[in-house]
């Protein structure tokens, strides 16, 4: 699909057709009946941080930073919960040293005998800055300690006008690419992801589709793309109410554009069960995960395992859960 292409079914189709298009694309790729989840743990390890985003309220609450004991607490608890995956992210933090990093990744990983998906690439960007070496040289340290995978963080809107809106001092679309394309020809794959709902412009919205398809041309590197919208959590930052025929329009329009990235989320954690279940019949194929905890967003999700089999079955799918790294 070109880009204007793109551009122009975002302004003049309907949700229904883009829907019905993508739904079927998606039974090309994955089947009829296949709706995949996976189960993680997430653990904040620091809410204090430098960057200070507009529309983020993480930052303003008591300022902590985990002891390795309290990571190991968290993380032994997921065990018991089911889950196989830890999502360890937290801030940028300057005063945290690289030991800590690769300590609480050795503990989760070659000790508690979890997967492990951790740092946005604007931390991963600090991390190095801070500790004065290369990137290369990072991501080494990080996925011998036991990184698998990392998450497509901090992306939000690339383009020039909404970087500067949400935060100034956060990575440059190009720089966040950049730092992508190091995780990826490292062996780390990822995600990627779109936040709508603030002042961007359709242009912007398939300008972002954009660099993701283009990097993804270069490496392979992202397994899925997820669509989310902002949530109010600042006076600072403009949101606006997206509804949820243009929800589903965006999942259907990046299950058409994305001719490279197989698996597109839907995630319920953010949009609820009722647009998630719509999602899967207009280009989803997975719900994201089971989130046991989460301390950034308000959840609307699905908080067991079975409550995950069960929405999916009486969706009208099959359950398969997959590991966090496909």
């Amino acid at each position: 699909m070109r880009f204007d292409t793109a551009i122009e079914l975002w302004k003049t189709s309907s949700w229904t057709d883009l829907a019905k298009a993508a739904h079927g694309k998606r039974i090309q790729i994955h089947g009829e009946k296949d709706v995949s989840y996976t189960v993680f743990r997430i653990i904040n390890y620091t809410n204090i941080c430098k960057i200070g985003c507009s529309f983020c309220s993480f930052k303003n609450g008591e300022k902590y930073t985990l002891s390795i004991d309290e990571i190991a607490s968290q993380a032994h608890l997921a065990k018991k919960q089911g889950a196989d995956a830890i999502f360890f992210q937290g801030a940028v933090n300057p005063a945290i040293p690289l030991s800590y990093y690769l300590d609480a990744l050795k503990l989760l990983h070659k000790k508690l005998n979890f997967k492990v998906r951790g740092f946005s690439p604007v931390e991963l960007f600090h991390i190095a800055k801070n500790n004065k070496i290369s990137l290369p040289e990072l991501l080494k340290k990080l996925k011998q300690a036991g990184l698998s995978s990392v998450p497509g963080a901090g992306a939000e809107i690339m383009t020039e006008k909404m970087r500067k809106l949400l935060a100034p001092k956060k990575l440059s679309a190009k720089d966040w690419c950049k730092v992508m394309e190091e995780c990826h020809k490292a062996g780390l794959k990822s995600s990627a992801n779109i936040v709508i709902g603030s002042t961007e412009s359709p242009e912007e919205i398939i300008e972002h589709l954009n660099y993701i398809r283009e990097l993804q041309n270069k490496t392979g590197g992202f397994q899925s793309f997820i669509p989310w919208v902002f949530q109010p959590q600042t006076n600072d930052f403009p949101i606006r109410h997206v509804r949820s025929d243009e929800y589903i329009k965006l999942i259907a329009l990046c299950r058409l554009f994305f001719h490279n990235i197989p698996n597109i989320e839907v995630s319920v954690l953010g949009m609820g069960k009722v647009l998630g279940e719509l999602a899967l019949y207009a280009g989803a194929n997975d719900i994201s995960s089971v989130v046991l905890e989460e301390r950034v967003m308000h959840s609307q999700g699905i908080t067991s395992i079975e409550e995950a089999k069960r929405f999916i079955k009486e969706a009208g799918f099959k359950a398969v859960r997959r590991e966090i790294d496909y």
